[in-house]
């Protein structure tokens, strides 16, 4: 186990960015959490179960509701670490400012904790990321990142910036580990942090997996993000049911062997159950 991932110890620990921010290494997703009651009670839900990391973005369509949400929880707003992301419609230089205000406005805070974009849409990326160098700067944002970037995305990108990537947000389960991406984007210093970790639920059909979480007495969705977390990659399972929300994050009272970590990284099937980075088209 690597140096980071020795300090794995409960819902409120943080793997360290290359800027210095504490990013909590678990978290609520959002992603088709309906607006309004939905996802208002799936985040105070959340934050009393101990999260202080909420992932949403502009098209989930779902931002008013996390901030009603982080409102009504009463927490304080330096405790909790707040992500959107610019989608492709906005991208470019000044509509990903607009983006960005209108996030900010609809989430109802002054700052995001990290602001990323959402798809690599050719030829108009390093505009986007430009704006991102520019709210950075501007101390509107403490870290920037992106999502869904491949390898010769990130390359590409890397010709021209100023300020590396803090985050690479990408799909990521035992089905699609793509270890050369992790292995780059770990050399660059940029966090890897997995959406769809339980392959949209088909986690807990999984044979090979049940026959792990038996040996642990732990469910199959909970083998898989304690595998995230040991493997250095932020994970961010999704739901909106309270004893979900509180059974996902009930992995830090055990620990993977090395042999049970190689064996779910040999389930890699190159499958993925979202979009493709290379052929997405909206």
């Amino acid at each position: 186990m690597s140096e980071k991932t020795k300090n794995i110890t409960d819902l409120k620990g943080t793997f360290k960015l290359h800027n210095g921010v504490e990013m909590p290494y678990f978290g609520l997703g959002v992603y088709l959490s309906e607006d309004g009651q939905e996802v208002i009670n799936a985040v105070k839900w959340a934050i009393e179960a101990g999260y202080r990391h909420i992932d949403t973005a502009s098209m989930y369509n779902n931002e008013e509701g996390v901030g009603e949400g982080l409102k009504q929880s009463g927490i304080d707003r330096n405790e909790v670490f707040v992500v959107s992301k610019v989608w492709n419609s906005d991208q470019g230089y000044q509509s990903t400012l607009k983006a960005f205000y209108d996030s900010l406005e609809c989430l109802d805070l002054d700052y995001l904790d990290l602001y990323l974009i959402h798809w690599p849409v050719k030829g108009k990326y390093k505009e986007t990321w430009r704006a991102l160098e520019h709210l950075y700067r501007e101390k509107k944002v403490r870290a920037i990142g992106v999502s869904n970037f491949m390898k010769h995305h990130l390359e590409d990108l890397l010709q021209k910036t100023e300020i590396v990537p803090m985050v690479n947000q990408m799909e990521f389960h035992p089905y699609l580990v793509q270890q050369d991406l992790i292995d780059y984007c770990n050399a660059h210093q940029i966090q890897y942090e997995a959406w769809a970790p339980m392959m949209q639920g088909r986690i807990f059909n999984l044979d090979s997996v049940k026959k792990i979480a038996e040996k642990y007495g732990k469910s199959p969705g909970q083998i898989v993000l304690r595998w995230d977390l040991q493997k250095g990659v932020i994970t961010l399972p999704k739901s909106v049911k309270k004893e979900r929300i509180i059974a996902n994050a009930n992995i830090f009272d055990f620990e993977l062997s090395n042999e049970d970590m190689v064996y779910l990284d040999n389930l890699e099937k190159g499958q993925r159950f979202g979009p493709d980075p290379d052929t997405f088209d909206f």
